[in-house]
């Protein structure tokens, strides 16, 4: 699998993890790997903190997302 953020750049990268939100395949350099807030799969969306602070891979516009939610 390719990264897909690399791909759109014109570049070729293999992806080393794959976006939780999205399924998104990411190298090294496009993954963030942190703690990201908990959704319990009800609508409407409401985020909650991670409380078994476990840290997973996402990609940059699904950060970014998340960040402007919480």
């Amino acid at each position: 699998m390719k990264c897909y953020i690399c791909a759109q750049e014109g570049n070729d990268s293999d992806a080393v993890g794959v976006c939780i939100v999205c399924g998104m395949g990411v190298c090294r350099k496009h993954m963030m790997r942190e703690e990201t807030p908990v959704w319990d799969g009800t609508y409407p969306v409401r985020l909650k903190p991670d409380t078994e602070h476990i840290k997973r891979i996402i990609c940059p516009p699904c950060h970014r997302a998340l960040k402007e939610n919480i």
